[in-house]
């Protein structure tokens, strides 16, 4: 593992870079530590995942998560957190943060990026509360594992989701085909139906100009015939960084409540 060195950090960001199993190379993972007069212990760790094209500096560099994180924090709005940013394993377009072509972006994310930042980061624990969010490809990483790993995260949120494997087509120049491995679900739905009895908090949100709106609707409709509780919301926008930019805030009021015991 290689992480930055403090002296040159600035935002109360840092990189950190592990070698990986499960991607059989190197993985890198953006992460924002919240600055404090007191000494911060078992912080929760909120993993964001971006979406096609992205890597690990995407939300920060581009969604403005850091900016907004710690401003939120200094309002008391949200109780400090960490923020682990993870590049999605790099392959293609997007790895769609499944197992595929012998490697396994799935538990890269669930498993190796927690495991990099409990042991990294100080400020982190084996006590520290994992939630899981992301926008895009990554709202449908975040939703599909949130649902498939109930017990390692307290919730799950997604903006401008991509909720079925096959919607992702209108985004990568790889075959869908190429995603797939037998016996692996693919769409959001699927996913939350086998794990019904484990699932985390969910939310979820779309603008109104976005083209996936359709299809972040019907996966409302899907979870309320099956009973799923949840969150959705709709707002002005598209599926654009300024969207993302301002709607990141409630992903972490969210995260923050739930992980709030008394809540």
């Amino acid at each position: 593992m290689e992480l930055s060195e403090k002296t040159y950090e600035s935002g109360n960001l840092r990189f950190l870079t592990v070698k990986s199993p499960n991607l059989k190379g190197r993985g890198d993972i953006c992460l924002f530590v919240p600055s404090s007069n007191q000494e911060l212990r078992d912080l929760p760790i909120y993993i964001l995942l971006h979406g096609v094209y992205g890597s690990s500096w995407a939300w920060a560099m581009k969604g403005g998560a850091a900016q907004s994180a710690q401003t939120m924090i200094e309002a008391n709005q949200i109780k400090p957190a960490i923020i682990a940013m993870p590049s999605d394993g790099l392959w293609g377009d997007g790895s769609a943060y499944l197992p595929h072509h012998q490697k396994n972006f799935e538990e890269w994310i669930v498993s190796d990026v927690p495991t990099a930042v409990r042991e990294n980061i100080p400020e982190a624990s084996d006590a520290s509360v994992l939630c899981i969010g992301g926008l895009s490809m990554g709202g449908y990483g975040a939703l599909m594992l949130g649902a498939k790993h109930g017990e390692k995260f307290k919730a799950a949120s997604g903006h401008s989701s991509i909720t079925k494997l096959m919607e992702l087509k209108d985004f990568v120049e790889e075959p869908i085909d190429d995603y797939k491995t037998e016996g692996v679900l693919y769409d959001v739905i699927d996913a939350m139906k086998f794990h019904h009895d484990k699932l985390p908090k969910i939310r979820f949100d779309c603008g109104i100009s976005d083209s996936l709106l359709d299809a972040n609707r019907k996966l409302h409709q899907e979870m309320d015939t099956a009973g799923i509780k949840h969150i959705y919301e709709e707002f002005d926008g598209g599926h654009e960084w300024p969207y993302w930019q301002d709607h990141v805030t409630k992903t972490f009021m969210f995260f923050d409540k739930a992980t709030n015991l008394d809540c």
